[in-house]
């Protein structure tokens, strides 16, 4: 008999869809990226065959660096690893505060 947390983590790769390659898009960024850190695919996803997309929201300050973090959708799973590659992310400096919406993808290699 599996565990209920192996039973729900199969739910949800099947939920999620096939297998894609692991890339970053950025939906119509209102301040230019300067750095970014490819996340890390999590070694629970790769033995689970998970893929699937993670949005996120950030709220990046002034001077390009990211302030924090909101995640608007995706497997609990593949968050955790969205969320600690953008915190090393950099955008270019503005007058102001953004919010910048980001979707990373995640799959199998």
């Amino acid at each position: 008999m599996r565990p209920p947390w192996m039973v729900l983590l199969a739910a949800l790769a099947v939920l999620y869809g096939p297998a894609t390659a692991q890339k970053s898009t950025a939906p119509t960024p209102s301040r230019p990226l300067v750095r970014s850190v490819p996340p890390a695919y999590p070694d629970l996803a790769r033995r689970l065959s998970l893929a699937g997309t993670v949005r996120l929201v950030l709220t990046v300050a002034p001077n390009g660096s990211v302030k924090s973090v909101k995640p608007a959708g995706g497997n609990p799973v593949l968050i955790k690893a969205a969320e600690d590659a953008v915190t090393n992310w950099k955008y270019a400096p503005a007058p102001n505060e953004t919010k910048e919406v980001i979707e990373l993808r995640f799959g199998p290699h």
